[in-house]
Formats: structure tokens, sequence, C-alpha cells
């Protein structure tokens, strides 16, 4: 019994981080899909998105300076999206998406989480 309950309340907090994840993609949703089968939107499909490369759906036109990424060989990892998520401009200057950053680091890691793990979705 006493270990259900450590067993519970080590999957709260995952699923309320994961919970937080959704939540905060929620405004991304507006450019951005985790479906593979959406395309077409203003922003690239982020399905699949850590270990691929930056730049990497085909279907987008992305901007010059993640155009150089892909082709320099840069990779998306839970490290370069938090980076990114914190200053999108800072870490490509010239890019064409415009957002100022998740400058909290507790849901910029949830966001990550989220982004992360296709089974928290």
């Amino acid at each position: 019994m006493r270990s259900l309950a450590i067993t519970l309340l080590v999957l709260i907090p995952v699923s309320a981080a994961a919970e937080d994840g959704a939540k905060l993609f929620t405004p991304c949703r507006a450019c951005h899909s985790l479906d593979p089968a959406d395309q077409g939107l203003p922003g690239p499909n982020l399905s699949s998105l850590i270990g691929r490369k930056v730049g990497g759906d085909a279907a987008f036109d992305y901007s010059p300076v993640l155009r150089k990424a892909n082709a320099d060989g840069v990779r998306w990892d839970a490290e370069q999206l938090d980076r990114f998520l914190a200053d999108p401009a800072e870490m490509f200057p010239g890019l064409w998406m415009s957002i100022r950053g998740v400058e909290d680091a507790a849901d910029r890691s949830a966001l990550v989480r989220f982004l992360s793990d296709p089974a928290s979705r």
C-alpha cells in the first residue's frame, strides 16, 4: 500500500507538468501543430521535434537563419529548445517568428517536457 501511495505521489507532479505544458502550448497552436498530418499553418509542424534538425519540416519555408542552422546540422534537443524558448531572437538573430520568449524557467521546462514527450499529450 505504501509503495502505491509513493507511486501516486511521483505521478502527480509529472501529470501536472504535462498539463502545464499543454496549457502553455495553447497560444502556440495558432501557428503550430503537433499532429504530423496538419500542414499549411503559419508556422512549421512541431511533431517529432526533438532530434530533428532545426528547420527540418520540409513543408515549411524557414527564415534564412534557420535554413543556415539546418545546413550546419543543428538539431533540436531539450537544451536547445529551452534556450530557444527563453529568447528566440537571441538564439537566431533575424528569425521571422515574432515571439518575445518564455521568461519563467519552470514554464519553459514544462513546455520543453510537453514538446519532448509525445506520450504526455
